[in-house]
Formats: structure tokens, sequence, C-alpha cells
């Protein structure tokens, strides 16, 4: 495991110079107290921060850049249009040649890799993947009054795991469970740009009220689907591996906001000790916010060999999904 969090903390009372908004109004709702954000001419962008934390990943599971066969990187913010930010890795980390795949699934992205990462080894293609989630929403938001109710959200960083071939099927990946509902794609999404409305396009309009090009989220449609779908997909993963949640040493949602997960807790009637939250922290950090979370939670020591992790998300598409592991 690895991550990368840029050094810039910006709390709830310095966005409340930017809005009409407030450090309780911002806890209340979401449970965040601060976030990292990316500074503008800082070197840092999705890629190097996703080779930041891959490096510090491939270094601790004992490799080196050139062991790795197969580069997944999970992400709604791509350095550019194309190339994918993968390849960008990979050009960093000075693999001759590996594939590289980006994997757009938003908030779920990292569950998605996992899975798609645990394919290719199953079948024997490929032994060592390097998954990365790696996010930077804060050069896209809108940090006036109008978009508060999504900017005070989000975050900036990545995380990293290398997943690698275990003969022992005891432990590792039991099983992933992946989910998406298009009906709802429009619900949290970001229209423009986009091939539909190109940059000049928007430029020539030149229309101060058009904010299509920034994120637009529902959030009580969010909510009451993501409670739902966050209880279905973990017990779907329950019930395939024969766990209850009292089996669960460890659950690590996605970060989307601290009273969804807190829900989730209460239903499953979970303790504080076998849920790890970091949102107050880091905000919403799409798909880098599991692999923060499950790294650091396996830094402090609360995730252990033999215990039974489970990764579950939900977000953008709607897309959701869980992963059910023995460490």
């Amino acid at each position: 495991m690895g991550k990368f969090l840029p050094d810039n903390v910006v709390t709830n009372d310095d966005l409340a110079k930017l809005m009409d908004t407030s450090d309780a109004w911002i806890q209340e709702r979401t449970g965040i107290k601060e976030r990292r954000h990316i500074v503008k001419g800082s070197e840092d962008t999705p890629a190097t921060m996703g080779y930041k934390a891959g490096m510090q990943a491939i270094e601790r599971a004992g490799l080196t850049p050139a062991d790795i066969d197969l580069i997944l990187f999970a992400t709604l913010s791509p350095d550019y249009y194309f190339p994918g930010s993968g390849v960008l890795v990979q050009k960093m980390m000075g693999i001759p040649a590996c594939p590289a795949m980006d994997i757009r699934m938003q908030c779920s992205g990292f569950v998605y890799a996992i899975s798609t990462a645990d394919q290719f080894i199953k079948t024997g293609m490929y032994k060592n993947v390097l998954v990365i989630g790696s996010e930077n929403h804060s050069g896209g938001l809108d940090f006036t009054t109008r978009g508060r109710g999504v900017s005070v959200i989000f975050g900036d960083g990545a995380g990293a795991a290398v997943l690698t071939r275990e003969e022992d099927t005891s432990r590792g990946i039991m099983s992933t469970h992946l989910y998406s509902e298009g009906a709802h794609a429009e619900e949290l999404s970001l229209i423009g740009p986009s091939t539909l409305r190109w940059v000049p396009e928007i430029m020539e309009a030149n229309d101060p009220e058009d904010i299509s090009y920034y994120p637009y989220m529902n959030g009580q449609t969010v909510f009451k689907h993501a409670v739902v779908r966050f209880s279905e997909v973990i017990n779907e993963g329950l019930e395939k591996n024969n766990w209850t949640p009292k089996d669960i040493d460890m659950l690590v949602p996605h970060q989307a906001n601290l009273r969804i997960s807190q829900f989730i807790q209460k239903k499953f009637q979970l303790a504080d000790d076998q849920v790890y939250n970091n949102i107050m922290r880091y905000g919403n950090t799409t798909a880098a916010s599991i692999p923060i979370a499950l790294t650091e939670a396996w830094e402090e020591g609360k995730i252990n060999p033999g215990d039974k992790v489970v990764l579950a998300a939900f977000g953008s598409g709607f897309t959701w999904g869980s992963a059910m592991m023995v460490w």
C-alpha cells in the first residue's frame, strides 16, 4: 500500500472566506474538517501523485517498477483528455513496455480496479498489478456560494496498492461485486466540457450563468441511493463468503460523507474499531479515498494478517461495488 497527499491544508474556515459557509455547516452535513488541495503552479498532478503513491507501494512490496506487469489507474480527473494518466505513470517509472489502463468509474474506481486486477491475476495473465486511485478535484470546483454544496466536499490525493499472485487461496481477495445503474447518470456528473460541448463552444457562449462545466450533484438523491446500495453490496459479499458483520475486522468505505459511513456502521452494528474513516482530514478524494484510507489503517496497525477486510464504494454512474479480502 502507498499514499500521497498535497501539503496544502484547506480548512472549513478557509473556505468560509470564499463563500457563504461555516465550519459548523460543513461538519454537520459532511463530517469534514479539512482537505488537501493542490496549489496552482505546483508540480502535483493526478499522474505525479499516483506515481509517488505507487512507488511507495512498490517499495513496500519489495519489488521494483520493472516487476510490474500491469498498471490500472482509477480517476475521474485525468491529467489530459487523452492519453490516460496510467501511461504517464508508466513513463515516470521508466517501465519500457507494459499495459496501462485508466478506469473511469469515479468514486467506485478503486473497487472496480481491484476487481479487474484480481481477474487478470487469477487467469494467470499477469502476476504483479499496480492499482492507483488519484484525483485533482480542486482545479475544477466552483469556490463561490453557488458551488458550495459540492466544493466543500472534495479534496485531492492519491493511494495505491500492489496486488500479486498468492498460492494460498485462504487469503487474498475472496470476492468482488460490481454494479451500475445508468438511469441516474446525470444526478452526479460533469456535463461539459466534453465531446458534446467542447471548450470553444463554452468560451464562445461566454455566459456567466452557465455552470455546466462545474460538477453537479443532486445530494439528496445520491445519499438515498448510497445508503441502500452500500448495504446491498456489503451483504452480498458477506453472504458469498459465509461471513457475518461480526466477522468484519475492518470496513473501509469510500469516504463520500461521514453521515453515510455512520449510517452503514449503525445498520451493520459495527463497533468504531471495525470501521475506518478519514474523511474528516481529507474530504472526498473519489477514486483515491479507499486506497488512502486502507493505507492509513494498515500503517496504524488496525489491519493485520488474517483480518477480514471489506471495501465498499458508491458514486457517479451510479456505480457501486465491494471487495472482500483476507489480509
